[in-house]
């Protein structure tokens, strides 16, 4: 993980936060990581903005789990109404997630029509590959090489950017992300060759194939939105030798990707599960996994699903409002239109610059693939790229095989003053690393 604090730096920090620091780690460990060469203490936020424990102001170019941006007064108020009614289980009748459910679904293609919720993304994409294996009889997986899809057992398997040390089951088969910076116009073609031959070795074992797991702008890998249709290949290969397709919708999901509410509708509306989490209710506890109702209530017949609070009034709320939100400002056509302008604006940034090989995206999701500098490899480029825009107030992280890629993913409350904002201090960031590998 590129952006990670290293915990040997903590000298580097205030009194006061080495001591906060000293504290998480007596009680949290080091399980959780922190962002950023010297880490943010935050304390308040509102909208795209975070402030830290001296009243320093940051422009969040990063989260995307406040869809409609921090504190939303809609949001909270949604909340704190249905907590001051009551919050319990699913197993009762209620209108507020009957109410949710039709709305939610009403933003899917046929024959995506049943929706089961759960308390987050992980458990989402675990009963998806669960369901998957009952329907194909096969338990086979295909993922993109630096997937990330949750933090349960079975997700954990299937995780390879976690990393050598969490191996992966062994039914799991892993393809190169459809790289569009090394392929140009063959990305489509060598990606789907890539899962053929995914396809083949899992059927020649005793696994056979049950299901394709992707993050549909293949977050974690790199961001690669490509052409429209760039993973439609690909997926119908997979249904072809039987499997399922899972588009895992964490991330790019929402209306991020601006002109459709779901990434996976860039490409193909042939999916058969579509996965979200927390983005759903501005980060309040919910996944939803959508399929057909024959895959839906062909398990039930069969299965007990439980799930205590999947779906609770107050996530329900919050999922509303933040619907709700989206639908009343205009959010995806927003993403579409704030996204053009911030992907062209880093183009423009970054042409001449010999250290930027490729600016990417769709909507608010963007790329930038960073090159490496005399002596410098692409990875210590993009460090110092997102710790440079953090001394400078502007939060963002990398991804990519080697953390190549710089990520600019904010909540979709970003403006086009925010975007003028955020192009003037990476300007001046990438000068300086600029100067700073000149000077190597």
């Amino acid at each position: 993980m590129i952006n990670k604090f290293d915990p040997a730096s903590a000298d580097a920090l205030s009194t006061a936060d080495r001591a906060l620091l000293a504290r998480r780690r007596a009680t949290l460990g080091d399980i959780y990581p922190l962002f950023y060469e010297r880490p943010v203490h935050v304390v308040r936020g509102s909208g795209v903005r975070l402030l830290d424990a001296d009243g320093v102001e940051y422009l969040d170019a990063y989260n995307n789990v406040p869809a409609v941006g921090h504190a939303n007064p809609r949001v909270a108020e949604a909340v704190h109404r249905q907590l001051t009614r009551m919050n319990t289980h699913t197993r009762y009748l209620q209108d507020g997630v009957v109410d949710y459910a039709e709305r939610f679904l009403a933003t899917y293609p046929a024959p995506l029509d049943h929706v089961i919720f759960t308390n987050s993304g992980s458990e989402a994409n675990d009963l998806a590959l669960t369901i998957a294996a009952w329907r194909t009889g096969r338990r086979g997986v295909i993922v993109t090489r630096m997937a990330y899809h949750g933090t349960t057992a079975l997700l954990a398997g299937v995780s390879p950017e976690n990393g050598p040390s969490m191996p992966l089951a062994p039914y799991v088969r892993v393809v190169d992300a459809p790289d569009t910076h090394l392929h140009g116009e063959h990305a489509a073609e060598v990606f789907a060759d890539g899962v053929s031959a995914a396809i083949a070795d899992l059927q020649a074992s005793e696994f056979g194939v049950s299901a394709m797991l992707i993050d549909t702008i293949l977050s974690t890998d790199g961001i690669y939105p490509g052409e429209r249709g760039l993973l439609a290949e690909a997926f119908r290969r997979v249904q072809a030798a039987g499997g399922l397709v899972i588009a895992d919708e964490v991330q790019p999901g929402m209306g991020r990707l601006g002109e459709h509410m779901w990434g996976f509708q860039r490409h193909t509306d042939a999916v058969d599960m579509v996965t979200s989490g927390k983005p759903l209710a501005g980060g309040m506890p919910i996944g939803s996994l959508v399929l057909s109702s024959d895959l839906s209530d062909g398990y039930a017949r069969d299965h007990r699903y439980f799930n205590t609070f999947g779906g609770n009034p107050a996530s329900i709320a919050a999922a509303t409002a933040v619907l709700d939100e989206i639908e009343d400002r205009g959010l995806v056509a927003g993403s579409l239109e704030v996204g053009t302008l911030l992907r062209e604006g880093i183009r423009a940034a970054s042409a001449g610059s010999a250290l930027v090989g490729d600016v990417r995206g769709s909507g608010l999701f963007v790329g930038v693939e960073m090159l490496g500098a005399d002596g410098q490899t692409p990875r210590d480029t993009a460090r110092l790229m997102v710790n440079g825009l953090r001394d400078r107030h502007v939060l963002i992280s990398a991804v990519g095989l080697t953390g190549q890629v710089l990520k600019v993913r904010p909540p979709l409350v970003f403006t086009a003053e925010d975007t003028a904002e955020f192009l003037s201090v990476y300007g001046d960031v990438l000068a300086d690393v600029e100067k700073e590998g000149a000077g190597s």
